[in-house]
């Protein structure tokens, strides 16, 4: 019914801060310690042509950190682009593009032994807003302050884009 995620279960968490997965180093990310942040959601891969958009989500993370969190998912399904361990995706990044927003370890975003956080992005069953399918690397999910999905954006949707930013930024009243 649901993906395998980091406990093994057939039953997935209905909220996003109650699954486990841990960052690219093994250690556990604390999901709930985003409580209050917007959170990007974003399946990362360093072989492919979208590959530069880690430049974007490093100039978003620098300048909305105070608004938004950004967590990248190495997943290589997509054509095999990410086929490197956790300590080459790691030097990659940093290397590349000075990555210093959250990456975790290598996950699967589609199939059988898709990670919890996917089965939740992706099936309004569970995230109770809307089901969508993993097209491609880079493709973007945005989660609410307060946990709740609230927008896909496709693998093409450039991270520093007017339709990104219009979401990250509170609205401005002028009265």
């Amino acid at each position: 019914m649901f993906g395998l995620g980091k406990k093994g279960t057939d039953a997935v968490p209905k909220n996003i801060y109650d699954i486990e997965i841990n960052k690219l180093d093994g250690t556990p990310l604390d999901l709930s310690a985003l409580k209050g942040k917007k959170v990007m959601f974003v399946n990362v891969a360093s072989k492919c042509g979208l590959t530069p958009q880690y430049e974007g989500l490093e100039k978003l993370h620098k300048e909305h950190g105070g608004q938004l969190e950004i967590i990248g998912l190495p997943c290589n399904q997509f054509a095999f682009q990410e086929p490197g361990g956790a300590d080459q995706i790691a030097a990659f990044c940093e290397k590349n593009y000075g990555v210093s927003f959250t990456l975790t370890e290598k996950i699967k975003v589609l199939g059988k032994e898709q990670h919890d956080i996917y089965t939740w992005l992706t099936n309004k069953d569970v995230n109770g807003k809307f089901s969508s399918s993993v097209k491609w690397n880079f493709q973007k999910y945005l989660v609410s302050e307060d946990g709740v999905l609230v927008k896909k954006f496709a693998p093409t949707v450039e991270p520093m884009s007017n339709e990104v930013i219009s979401e990250i930024l509170p609205s401005i009243n002028i009265s």
